[in-house]
């Protein structure tokens, strides 16, 4: 299938964009479109205040500002529609469309949406709407997993009930769609978690601690970042400045009994404070020397938590956490690979930055009550911790080890 001419980003940063209940949008020329369906202002209008209205969540505006971004390229280019077009067979068709998109259409690595040009923030002529992987993984075929595609379903299914209540629409077509299940597979078992085996993790460790030995000023603010991510099973977003949350050094208090918490603002917008261990002290000490700060924090300290190495403040960019992590990955598969650990250094090629939190949570859950380690992890139930529990699974295997298949032999 061809198309006139290549997916655009619609919707800048969370930090970028403008509010679009204060400044209505009058035409779409600047998306470029080779094809406008009628009304193609007033989707992206309402659009613009659906994700605008997740501002408080920058992770949950980032999730749905993809997923809505993906449709609208879909509406706009493949099917020329409109959103008030929209019937129930047109999400079945997108769904197949999202599992297979134009090869054109997907990139090998995570680039900026925009740029600077000349004073001005421009769609970058390098951005997908889909890609595959890092650089190092050029090969992999896109896929669409089953949880992507309930991803999907979710944030389109929530869309279009906005548009109902803002009487764009009279019908949500994704409620419509009868048997889900020829949709999404299910599952009779949850998905095994996603972490760094013991090795990994050393290995990563090792790598960021030369990094920091090699160049202090740039790398001791890598090794914290992974410590922490660790160590206070910290998501990416409560390292870096929101507007719904700005991460302190001051956010470490010490109680009446001398115990070292850390205070954050997470997922659904939910507080919570996460016990700091000695271990976690002594990385936060070492972090700060190396800023010239006193070895612990005074109360309310206001110095950015993870500072930004030019420039004044602290970083508010997920995707900067997500390459000085990916630095460290890459050069941990690399040293995995030098020692001929292929298979170690495969399945390290494919972490992500949420695999840190995983593995964290993973190896504390083998000897903390479930309790603690659900409060600190911030889980809405101990259900969600029971996850990272994999002793039935062991078992589980263990009994099937020594089953015999021939017995004629």
């Amino acid at each position: 299938m061809l198309f006139k001419s290549l997916p655009i980003p619609f919707f800048d940063t969370l930090e970028s964009m403008p509010n679009p209940f204060r400044h209505r949008i009058t035409d779409v020329d600047h998306l470029q479109l080779a094809l406008v369906p009628a009304h193609a202002v007033t989707d992206y209008q309402c659009a613009s205040e659906f994700l605008y209205s997740y501002r408080g969540s920058p992770d949950t505006f980032s999730t749905y500002r993809r997923e809505i971004e993906h449709f609208l390229h879909w509406c706009w280019l493949v099917s020329v529609k409109s959103l008030q077009d929209v019937r129930r067979e047109d999400i079945e068709e997108y769904v197949d469309f999202a599992k297979k998109p134009p090869k054109a259409w997907i990139g090998t690595k995570n680039v900026s949406r925009f740029i600077e040009n000349q004073g001005q923030r421009v769609p970058n002529p390098d951005w997908r709407p889909y890609v595959v992987a890092t650089e190092n993984r050029q090969n992999t075929p896109y896929n669409l997993s089953q949880s992507g595609i309930q991803s999907l379903l979710a944030v389109l299914g929530s869309f279009f009930n906005f548009l109902i209540q803002e009487e764009y629409l009279d019908a949500n077509p994704v409620a419509q769609i009868r048997q889900k299940n020829k949709l999404v597979r299910k599952s009779q078992h949850a998905r095994p978690v996603r972490r760094l085996s013991e090795l990994q993790w050393n290995v990563v460790m090792e790598t960021a601690k030369e990094l920091a030995s090699a160049d202090p000023t740039t790398h001791e603010r890598t090794l914290f970042i992974m410590q922490a991510l660790f160590g206070m099973y910290l998501r990416i977003s409560e390292l870096v400045d929101t507007p719904r949350w700005t991460p302190r050094m001051g956010d470490f208090e010490r109680d009446l009994e001398g115990n070292w918490w850390f205070r954050t603002v997470g997922k659904g917008n939910k507080e919570r404070v996460v016990s700091v261990s000695d271990s976690m002290l002594t990385v936060l000490k070492r972090y700060r020397q190396s800023r010239s700060l006193p070895g612990l924090p005074a109360p309310g300290e206001s110095a950015p938590l993870v500072h930004k190495t030019r420039g004044t403040g602290g970083i508010s960019s997920t995707r900067q956490i997500r390459s000085i992590v990916q630095l460290c990955f890459d050069k941990a598969v690399f040293k995995l690979e030098q020692e001929g650990l292929q298979e170690e250094a495969s399945q390290l090629g494919a972490a992500t930055v949420h695999w840190l939190r995983h593995t964290g949570i993973s190896e504390d859950v083998k000897f903390r009550p479930r309790e603690h380690v659900r409060d600190d992890a911030g889980h809405g139930s101990s259900a969600i911790t029971d996850r990272y529990i994999d002793v039935e699974m062991k078992e589980r295997h263990a009994s099937a080890r020594k089953k015999i298949i021939d017995r004629s032999s």
